[in-house]
């Protein structure tokens, strides 16, 4: 083969200049095509030359120019992703929904292009195989796996079967999501007498009253935004109100949402149909089969096995809490038949009377600035970094910008969208703009976004309150960073390996809910918290009340956490040729074995479950209590090093943490990185103790 270098975009298109950050001043939808369809004619132009017989192959003469051009196609279309995700408008959704087929054709063509997958063989078995790096044997071990699951070693018709189901799937999985964000953004509930609204916090009845405004009404409007509708649900007295909103949001996106043209029923009908499809033309018997294979878990018996076990140590406890909350509705609120719309309500108003605290009163210690300046303190003193403000073009002006350096040296970036907005996808995550590997020119460094969804500032008498954020949003931004660091920090210079990157489904959320942990410090807290009103610090007596109440209600939790695993994986495990039941009757089925509260008949809470329906997370939602486990487990040692240090923020342990997690990516199988961490393997004991079902 004659060999070549890949030629640099020199067009004005904002989307084919990869020599920096992404412009997003400048992309418009109007340029989403034309980059798309330069991207794919040129990845497609390298894969037809290296098709070709390689008489010496190694790896900078197949693996380094495949890897380079796939890697731009895959940096513009995140970014077109990304938009979709946080600026959604009618244009930009079409555009994206036209270009998608074309992307997952090309990345179907090429997980079954036997060519490549014959040249990847080749190089495994070749003289140089033996001086590549671990990182780089992986890459290999995991192409020559996936080739297999994309259907390169399929006939011709089932090849193409099989690509058409893939692009089917992608376009369901848009259409779900375009449902959901459509039902939540349609949905208004607008309230005229404030004696309806008795309970409520002033800066929710503000943000209400600004919203209804906004819309050119009068009154209090409310939404199905989380932080507009979940406070009516947590601080309503008046149970009508509660019921409302409870049965708007449970029936969103479904047959019961008064929009049959955001009706995902069908679609979740036709994605699993679909993915099973997908499984037999792979020779499994479902798709649980096949989502299992790239993850630390080895088969659905295994993980139904872990959830009910999990069920059946949470049950008494989340039974003890119905029993609490049953009696507590009946006596302090005459309410003797508890009903899904109360349990938030009672839950906050018994956790008052039982700790004398409520989460609005902690909430007032926690404005933005302070949480954001205390994360970022946790981070420079486990991880010896700094973080720094910096400036690059953005989505919206809310979203803030910063770079992260060791010793002076660049050693990231990432974005920060902390707001709800209309015009954004619900929900917190991380995703990555590039991903750090070795160029020509040097290290390309990661950037990283940062998405959640909570209230944004207030404005009162024309004076901007900050905002202030609840503790549960606290753990979830902790949480979110936890994703970030993984991409960020990771010292791995191939691109398939680095950060998050081949690392396992079920243990991608180690790092995220590690970081979880230092939500609950008393050192940490100290530096993150500051009075809204007075600039007062989190009172230890108010911080030793959150701990007492830290498991409070765990055990329903936890259940409900076990419920939608579970129904994750019998919904994907299920035999069609025996199994008949309908997606309705398996988390009935569900329920009835695991949960300790019956939601109402009307509830389609699967009708929005975006993590397996338009994410992820298809037969891999039990990977947050899989990861759970090895994350409890991981900070047990900060915990042991407390002890002997008198802080959490152990830059020992978190060296080795570090060194031996993140910096790792997925060079190596995560339980190799669990046990060169913690020095065995993973047990479930902190998990269980950290939940306060230990005894």
């Amino acid at each position: 083969m004659t060999p070549f270098t890949i030629q640099p975009m020199t067009q004005a298109n904002p989307l084919l200049d990869f020599s920096d950050l992404p412009h997003f001043d400048q992309i418009t939808p109007e340029h989403v095509s034309p980059a798309i369809d330069a991207l794919l004619t040129e990845c497609r132009q390298v894969v037809t030359q290296l098709e070709g017989p390689i008489a010496d192959i190694h790896w900078d003469n197949f693996v380094t120019p495949l890897e380079t051009v796939t890697e731009q196609l895959g940096r513009a279309w995140g970014i077109v992703s990304h938009l979709n995700s946080v600026r959604d408008t009618p244009e930009l959704r079409a555009v994206y929904n036209e270009n998608q087929p074309k992307v997952t054709e090309f990345w179907t063509e090429l997980g079954q292009n036997l060519h490549l997958f014959q040249h990847y063989k080749e190089l495994n078995a070749s003289p140089d195989y033996a001086n590549l790096s671990p990182a780089r044997k992986k890459i290999i071990s995991n192409a020559l796996r996936d080739f297999k699951l994309g259907g390169a070693e399929l006939a011709d018709d089932k090849k193409k079967r099989y690509a058409e189901v893939q692009e089917k799937l992608a376009a369901l999985s848009t259409k779900f999501s375009e449902n959901v964000l459509d039902a939540t953004n349609d949905y208004k509930l607008l309230v005229t007498d404030v004696a309806e609204l008795k309970g409520l916090p002033e800066e929710v009845l503000q943000a209400a009253q600004n919203a209804a405004e906004q819309d050119g009404k009068t009154g209090y409007q409310f939404s199905l935004h989380f932080p507009s509708y979940f406070p009516l649900l947590q601080y309503a007295e008046n149970r009508s109100v509660r019921e409302t909103i409870y049965r708007a949001n449970a029936t969103k996106a479904s047959e019961l949402g008064g929009h049959p043209e955001w009706d995902n029923t069908s679609i979740i009908d036709e994605l699993l149909s679909l993915r099973q499809e997908e499984a037999e033309l792979l020779g499994y018997q479902n798709f649980a089969e096949v989502s299992l294979l790239p993850k630390m878990a080895e088969s659905a018996t295994q993980v139904e096995s872990f959830l009910l076990d999990l069920a059946l140590k949470a049950k008494p406890y989340a039974e003890k809490d119905l029993v609490e909350l049953r009696q507590f509705a009946q006596e302090q609120f005459g309410i003797a038949d508890l009903q899904a719309w109360d349990t938030t309500f009672v839950s906050e108003k018994l956790r008052e009377q039982r700790y004398a605290f409520s989460e609005q009163e902690v909430k007032q210690f926690f404005p933005e600035h302070k949480v954001v300046a205390g994360l970022f303190n946790v981070i420079q003193t486990l991880f010896a970094v700094d973080i720094k403000t910096d400036s690059a073009a953005t989505w919206h002006p809310d979203v803030k910008f910063y770079r992260v350096e060791r010793e002076g040296e660049l050693v990231g970036h990432f974005y920060v969208d902390l707001y709800a907005r209309a015009a954004k996808q619900g929900g917190a995550w991380m995703d990555d703009a590039r991903a750090r590997c070795r160029k020509a020119h040097g290290i390309q460094t990661p950037v990283v976004y940062l998405t959640c969804n909570f209230n944004a500032p207030v404005v009162v008498d024309g004076v901007t309150k900050p905002a202030t954020f609840t503790h549960d949003e606290v753990i979830t931004l902790f949480h979110e960073f936890g994703h970030g660091l993984h991409q960020l920090l990771t010292k791995v210079e191939d691109i398939s390996v680095s950060g998050i990157s081949g690392v396992e489904w079920d243990a991608v959320e180690l790092p995220s809910q590690f970081m979880e942990n230092f939500c609950w410090e008393w050192d940490v807290l100290q530096q993150m918290t500051a009075h809204v009103d007075s600039g007062e610090q989190l009172p230890r007596v108010l911080y030793d009340k959150m701990i007492a109440a830290k498991n409070f209600q765990s055990g329903l939790q936890t259940l409900r956490q076990v419920e939608f695993a579970l129904f994750d994986m019998r919904l994907h495990s299920a035999n069609p040729s025996t199994t008949k039941h309908s997606v309705a009757e398996t988390l009935q089925q569900v329920r009835d074995q695991v949960a300790a509260i019956q939601p109402p008949a009307f509830n389609r809470f699967q009708h929005s479950f975006s993590h397996i329906f338009a994410g992820g997370y298809a037969a891999g939602y039990f990977s947050y209590k899989w990861a759970e486990v090895l994350s409890a487990d991981a900070y047990s040692a900060f915990e042991e090093a407390a002890k002997n240090e008198g802080s959490s923020l152990s830059r020992g342990v978190g060296k080795a943490f570090q060194t031996e997690i993140l910096e790792m990516g997925g060079s190596r199988p995560a339980l190799d990185s669990f046990v060169a961490f913690r020095g065995r393997k993973p047990a479930i004991d902190a998990l269980l103790r950290h939940n306060g079902m230990n005894q």
